[in-house]
């Protein structure tokens, strides 16, 4: 069975920039910008701004000429390294892979590191010394290149899902094939646009942060806060790591209301915290879509569904499923093929224009 990849592009790393995942169609939605301090307004063009979309393929991209050969044959043994199983989208991730390996008539094993970083480096080590055709990697943060160079020396090619890890240690295209994920910064940036449209351009925002070191977490910050500073009227009043968790989303976000009550925004690096943080938001008597503003990234159906009900202004999509693109690239590197050292996705934004639409879709 061959599997063709769609809605990706083939990208170059480029040094500084963390890449993320994700892949699905659709349309590009924009709620109506909701009534703000009229002068704010003025002078924040994002208040009025398009979606930025997608951005666009880098040119001259290394392939991964140096790194381990996987050999042609009818089936393989594979291996893929989760990262955690606390949310909806790993759990949708892990599922993808799973179901693909199993089309192919595949043997995957698959280890799950519980959000614990020292644990995904001895599930690395474990596998590596299963000595697996290729290994797959979720990695929680860029510190796990050491265990990918050691893969690379086992002579195991290793595929990263999802996020990326130090370039500086493991060098792309030698001691991993290709890493396949979302634009990160890209993400922030459109997250940002939503956050400018929702408020006008007059915001005073919480920042709840991804795990701290993880790629994610690094650009998705970097992607909004770069894009507000062209609005004076847009603050960032507190930032604090949320661990991507709901419960810990919803902790802080009640200890940093509490401390900023003048707060009309907040900005979640996924649904899980936003989902906490719109929990906190009700707890302290304030109608969430009314009284501050919520915007996130993943696109979880529980996160579109808050979007229908008025809870969530908008999500940028982060798609889960990476299953077909992964195999597919496996296949790709096996026969031969000269494969890209990343692959970045497409994502769509879903907003009040396209939830009901886009639903069905959702992981």
């Amino acid at each position: 069975m061959k599997i063709h990849k769609t809605g990706v592009w083939a990208a170059a790393i480029v040094l500084g920039m963390g890449l993320a995942s994700c892949s699905q169609g659709g349309t590009s939605g924009g709620g109506a910008a909701s009534p703000a301090d009229s002068a704010a307004a003025a002078a924040c063009a994002l208040a009025t701004a398009e979606d930025p979309g997608n951005a666009p393929a880098p040119t001259n991209v290394p392939t991964a000429d140096n790194a381990p050969a996987l050999e042609q044959k009818d089936t393989y043994n594979v291996a893929f390294s989760q990262n955690a199983s606390n949310n909806p989208w790993r759990l949708a991730e892990t599922a993808s892979m799973q179901e693909t390996a199993d089309s192919l008539g595949y043997q995957m094993t698959v280890t799950d590191a519980n959000n614990d970083q020292a644990k995904q480096i001895q599930d690395v080590r474990s596998l590596i010394a299963q000595n697996p055709d290729m290994l797959f990697i979720a990695p929680m943060t860029e510190q796990m290149a050491p265990v990918v160079v050691e893969a690379a020396e086992a002579d195991i090619p290793v595929v990263l899902l999802d996020r990326q890890v130090d370039e500086s240690v493991a060098i792309p295209g030698t001691h991993f094939v290709t890493v396949i994920s979302s634009d990160f910064v890209q993400e922030g940036k459109r997250a940002a646009v939503q956050m400018a449209r929702a408020t006008g351009g007059n915001a005073k925002i919480i920042e709840l942060e991804g795990t701290t070191g993880s790629s994610p977490a690094n650009d998705r910050k970097k992607g909004f806060d770069e894009m507000i500073a062209e609005c004076d009227g847009m603050e960032i009043v507190a930032s604090q790591d949320a661990d991507f968790t709901r419960n810990k989303g919803q902790q802080v976000t009640e200890t940093l209301l509490q401390a900023h009550p003048d707060v009309n925004a907040i900005y979640a690096h996924n649904d899980e915290m936003a989902l906490g943080a719109i929990a906190a938001i009700k707890a302290a008597g304030k109608v969430p879509g009314e009284d501050i503003f919520v915007v996130s990234v993943d696109g979880s159906k529980e996160a579109v569904q808050a979007i229908i009900d008025g809870d969530l202004y908008a999500s940028v999509q982060c798609n889960p499923e990476f299953g077909p693109a992964a195999f597919d690239v496996m296949q790709r590197y096996a026969a031969g093929e000269a494969i890209p050292t990343a692959i970045i996705n497409e994502d769509i934004v879903y907003t009040a224009d396209n939830a009901e639409a886009e639903l069905a879709n959702a992981f």
